[in-house]
C-alpha cells in the first residue's frame, strides 16, 4: 500500500526571514481539546471567550515569550480548544541572510521554539507535526485575519477544527 504524500506546508523558495506578517495556525495532536474551553457570555459584552486550561496557560506564556526573539513580534493571537492562531510580524531580517531553508528562518524557528518549550514544560507532546502559515499580503489581508482571530471564539461551533462527536 502506498502512503499518501504529505503536501508542502511552506511556500517553496520563499524566504521566511523577510520582513512581513504571517498568519500561523498550530493544531494540537489529534486535535484534542486541551488548550481552552469556550465560555458563552464570559466576556465584558456577554459574548464567548476562551478560558485557558493549564496547558493553554503554558502555551500563552511561550507565545508571549516570542517577543524575546529579535525582530519577531506577536501582533495578535487566540488560543482555541485545539489550536492556536497567531499573527507573527518579522520586522527585520531575522536569522542568517537569505534564510530560505524553513528550519533556519524566523517564523518556523519561533513556532518550533513555542512548541518545544510548551511540550517540555507539560512533559508531553501536545502538538501535531506541522503547522499552517499564510504570508499576509497587504493591509486588507491583515485586517481580515485580525478580525478572524477576534471572532474565532464566537464561531467555534462552525470552526473547521471543531471536534465532531
Amino acid at each position: 500500500m502506498e502512503l499518501p504524500q504529505r503536501k508542502r506546508t511552506r511556500l517553496p523558495g520563499y524566504d521566511y526571514s523577510l520582513p512581513g506578517a504571517y498568519f500561523v495556525t498550530v493544531c494540537t495532536h489529534e486535535r484534542k481539546c486541551v488548550l481552552s474551553e469556550i465560555a458563552v457570555g464570559a466576556d465584558a459584552f456577554g459574548g464567548p471567550q476562551t478560558v485557558l486550561t493549564h496547558a493553554g496557560k503554558v502555551v500563552e506564556k511561550y507565545i508571549l515569550s516570542t517577543e524575546n526573539i529579535p525582530g519577531v513580534h506577536v501582533d495578535k493571537y487566540v488560543i482555541m480548544p485545539n489550536h492556536i492562531h497567531l499573527i507573527l510580524r518579522v520586522e527585520e531580517a531575522a536569522g542568517p541572510p537569505r534564510a530560505s531553508a524553513p528550519t533556519t528562518a524566523a517564523v518556523p524557528s519561533a513556532v518550533s521554539g513555542l512548541k518545544r518549550l510548551a511540550n517540555r514544560e507539560l512533559g508531553k507532546n501536545i502538538w501535531q507535526r506541522s503547522y499552517h502559515d499564510h504570508i499576509i499580503r497587504g493591509e486588507d489581508d491583515y485586517r481580515e485575519i485580525w478580525n478572524y482571530i477576534d471572532t474565532n471564539p464566537a464561531k467555534w461551533c462552525e470552526d473547521c477544527f471543531y471536534p465532531n462527536p
